[in-house]
């Protein structure tokens, strides 16, 4: 079974000031899909704490869906975060997402989200609100198996 793992990034949301609706909206999507969900973490928007939780994950689960810090503002450094982290890029599921947000909102194209791997995981950034996890998961997750499966079958295991 292929394991996913939620990282919500949040500043109110680790502090408990706000509820997280986007992480448990991904969580029970994935686990809908057949993914075996091994928890939610929430974070606050710091940057080294990301890549630490990023690193520490990608070496025991192999999809993390990121939800939050993908905005324009000056706490927004999850796509830094995971690009410092990956090996390599996958533009086409952040391709993917930002044209099925655009087709509901022209402000979808203001969400920085990234993919990539780091070694055999698949990391996802998505937008912070349930309604855009929810968008943004249901653009990409048909072929998210088949991405882990090709990761895992390549033989490079880096960074695992």
């Amino acid at each position: 079974m292929i394991t996913a793992r939620v990282l919500t990034l949040s500043d109110k949301g680790s502090r408990g000031q706000r509820e997280d609706t986007a992480g448990p909206e991904a969580a029970g999507m994935l686990k809908a899909a057949g993914f075996e969900v091994t928890g939610i973490d929430v974070l606050p928007d710091e940057k080294n704490l990301i890549k630490e939780k990023l690193i520490e994950l990608s070496k025991s689960t192999d999809l993390i869906i990121t939800a939050g810090g993908t905005g324009l503002g000056p706490r927004d450094v999850t796509p830094e975060a995971t690009r410092e982290v990956m090996d390599r890029e996958v533009p086409g599921i952040a391709e993917a997402m930002r044209a099925a947000g655009l087709s509901k909102t022209p402000r979808a194209m203001l969400t920085r989200g990234i993919a990539g791997a780091r070694g055999q995981t698949l990391i996802i950034n998505m937008p912070g609100s349930q309604k855009a996890v929810r968008e943004s998961l249901e653009a990409v997750i048909d072929v998210l198996a088949h991405a882990i499966e090709t990761l895992k079958n390549s033989g490079d295991d880096c960074g695992r």
